[in-house]
């Protein structure tokens, strides 16, 4: 059975331009610009699936989609993180993200590991894998990365080098056997 995932990631949002750790909010106003701009090369899809996140279903509605909230795609919880800047982390915690970086399963912050977002994703292609069709997934830069490296089968260490620009479409394809990375980081109006 043959499926298609697209994954994309939502629109910035002021927190991103920033440089602080995600929280649930809207995406700029220039996101819905963009968005237009892509919404008419995206492939008809099967299902259409958002994040819970606010930026999630705004870009879902920007793009003239309508979507279904899925729990699997939501952003990382950063807990006590969330909304602090990558600087002020560092200040107040700076043994807690050193340990973030170098260890997939630590969850410093009080919320999600990066292993059990991992987790997440590797549940979602599977699930999708037995599906089939195409899907449209509006989703986050963390759980996109995880993706990726769950289909390359590279360590989860390596999402730190992975860079996913906001609007852009990370494309899956599977026989129903393995998923392969079909295309990343095409980027709207970009």
């Amino acid at each position: 059975m043959f499926a298609r995932l697209t994954m994309i990631a939502s629109g910035a949002t002021p927190g991103m331009r920033k440089g602080r750790f995600p929280k649930d909010e809207a995406p700029e106003p220039s996101a819905f610009d963009r968005a237009g701009a892509l919404a008419s090369s995206l492939r008809r899809a099967d299902r259409v699936w958002a994040s819970p996140a606010l930026a999630a279903r705004r870009t879902a509605e920007a793009l003239g989609l309508e979507a279904t909230v899925e729990p699997l795609l939501a952003e990382q919880d950063f807990a006590r993180w969330a909304g602090k800047s990558f600087e002020e982390v560092r200040a107040e915690d700076p043994e807690g993200m050193a340990a973030w970086f170098a260890d997939p399963g630590a969850a410093s912050h009080g919320g999600e590991s990066l292993v059990a977002v991992a987790r997440r994703a590797a549940a979602l292609m599977e699930r999708l894998a037995g599906e089939g069709g195409h899907t449209i997934a509006l989703t986050h830069a963390v759980p996109i990365r995880a993706a990726i490296v769950h289909v390359l089968g590279a360590p989860l260490s390596s999402v730190w080098k992975i860079d996913i620009e906001p609007l852009s479409l990370t494309e899956f394809r599977s026989d129903g056997r393995r998923w392969v990375l079909h295309a990343s980081g095409v980027i709207a109006g970009g």
